[in-house]
């Protein structure tokens, strides 16, 4: 098997579109999973135990089961939604779990004296969760955050399950339509590792320079 320069001319259109769908599903998807997993987070902190047990046991069991048994599901049971549609709900409400227990931990470092300090001036609920210990916790997640977006942005191939056709599943059809999968799946990998590389190293920038904090 040969590499062929002009086989990947052909190839890079096809994967630059299927490269669109997987930024697409993972900026959609994790715009979901940080807004549903902070929810989650703050309703687990401060809510009653009868609501805030069932809703751990909910996110505990997303977070455990299969991605790709998720996404088999609700494309099975919700067929007048298109497939990446459902794709990129599901990828959101998958690392909603993972994002929850980030935004827990954040909630957690927040020092006692801070919430005593706003119990001591009269703060309201919604006003100390929003003014003192959200700023804090969100902070202290922002490394953790940035390594979810990566992981999500690499699971995005998943989709391929229930028919999107993202980066991977191009390079794939592509390779099938040539009999040739060198080039396209090579050109694949180079798409991802130029995506996640920047992404890991301003995580690491952001980490030492909060270090400093």
């Amino acid at each position: 098997m040969e590499w062929s320069w002009e086989r990947a001319g052909e190839a890079l259109p096809v994967l630059w579109e299927g490269f669109r769908i997987t930024l697409l599903a993972t900026v959609l998807g994790f715009a979901i999973a940080a807004v549903l997993g902070l929810m989650v987070a703050i309703t687990r902190r401060s809510l009653p135990r009868w609501i805030a047990v069932p809703v751990h046991a909910v996110s505990e069991f997303v977070r455990l089961t299969p991605l790709v048994v998720q996404l088999l599901f609700a494309y099975s049971l919700l067929p007048q939604f298109t497939a990446l549609q459902i794709g990129v709900v599901v990828l959101g409400i998958h690392y909603a779990g993972y994002l929850a227990e980030v935004y827990r931990a954040g909630i957690e470092s927040v020092p006692p004296g801070q919430w005593e300090a706003a119990r001591a001036l009269s703060l309201p609920v919604g006003r100390t969760w929003r003014a003192v210990v959200l700023p804090q916790a969100i902070r202290a997640s922002l490394p953790a955050l940035g390594t979810n977006v990566v992981s999500m942005f690499k699971d995005t191939p998943f989709l391929f399950a229930i028919t999107v056709v993202e980066l991977v599943t191009a390079a794939q059809q592509f390779g099938a339509r040539h009999y040739a999968y060198l080039e396209a799946m090579t050109l694949a990998g180079v798409f991802f590792l130029l995506a996640s590389y920047p992404t890991s190293v301003l995580i690491r920038r952001l980490e030492k320079r909060l270090a400093y904090y």
